[in-house]
């Protein structure tokens, strides 16, 4: 049985060699991204049994990407490689200071081929966790109507249902965003969202009024992550404020809430506290920072532990 199953599209990502705008850079490293990828290689890593459904292109993109998620130990088994539409490609721009910029080109995607009926509801009574994103849907109206099928699968055959909202308004308008993730809140059963998003779906009020919200919605564990300042965990009846780890660098913030993501879902099923899943998945995400690229810095079990400081220094 797979512990974690997730849904989106991955992309080939050049990053580039050295720092500043992209239009002085000429070289760049092909590295691999997709942020529902990202969670099922953060949740391989740390242990549990992940699969991911997708869709490639028929091309070496397509197949460097299928290699490298069977490499992490991904179940690829409901991801199809498609002949005449292109793996798609995103180029990142990194500045000195951290910050980055992403440029796509991920016209005619692989995974406009998907539809809502190819998923398999076999795939779906074989796991324990469905994990969703909000980048996903965002890409077009074939994608909202596919995650809204997962969703009612998912909760037919007694999955949890793990969402991260993800907003991303260059990818869709607020008022796509607000009226589609209202309609995914009604099955979600674990909340994951950043503190800026809650002012994109509830206006401009307080985290503790939101998170009194969402409950009101059913969903039972809400999560509101806060960056540098920690983040907030809930199960309706008890509210845990938990600090931030300080990260051993600073480098490239690509990737933490995905890593946020696998650290919870992987402390949640090994039986944790909801306080000590929010403690485990700050230390995933402040690991992910300390290394630039969208997954590279995704940490093993073990680094997770040793940051946390309940495990000998590893020896390298």
């Amino acid at each position: 049985m797979r512990d974690v199953i997730t849904i989106g599209d991955a992309m080939i990502a050049m990053v580039p060699q050295q720092k500043g705008p992209i239009i002085f850079c000429n070289t760049f490293d092909r590295k691999v991204g997709g942020a529902e990828l990202n969670v099922a290689i953060g949740c391989a890593r740390l242990g549990l049994n992940a699969g991911w459904i997708s869709r490639l292109g028929n091309d070496d993109f397509g197949k460097y990407i299928i290699k490298v998620a069977r490499g992490e130990g991904i179940d690829t088994s409901e991801v199809k490689l498609v002949d005449g539409y292109p793996t798609s490609v995103y180029f990142r721009e990194v500045l000195a200071d951290g910050s980055s910029r992403s440029f796509y080109y991920r016209e005619k995607s692989p995974t406009s081929t998907m539809k809502a009926a190819d998923l398999s509801e076999e795939y779906f009574r074989s796991a324990k966790v469905l994990h969703i994103t909000g980048v996903f849907p965002s890409i077009s109206i074939n994608n909202r109507e596919i995650i809204l099928e997962a969703v009612k699968l998912a909760k037919k055959n007694k999955l949890i249902i793990s969402f991260d909202p993800n907003i991303r308004l260059k990818m869709w308008t607020k008022e796509e965003a607000t009226d589609y993730i209202n309609q995914i809140l009604t099955y979600v059963d674990i909340l994951l969202i950043g503190d800026e998003e809650i002012g994109i779906l509830l206006g401009e009020i307080s985290i503790e009024e939101a998170i009194k919200t969402f409950h009101k919605k059913g969903i039972e564990k809400v999560i509101v992550k806060k960056g540098a300042k920690g983040a907030v965990g809930s199960d309706g009846v008890n509210v845990y404020e938990v600090a931030a780890i300080k990260p051993k660098a600073l480098v490239d913030t690509v990737g933490a809430g995905d890593g946020f993501a696998a650290g919870f879902l992987t402390a949640m099923l090994k039986g944790e506290s909801l306080e000590n899943c929010v403690k485990f998945a700050n230390a995933v995400g402040s690991l992910v920072v300390g290394v630039e690229g969208d997954n590279e810095g995704l940490p093993y079990y073990e680094d997770v532990l040793e940051h946390l400081g309940q495990l000998k220094k590893i020896e390298r």
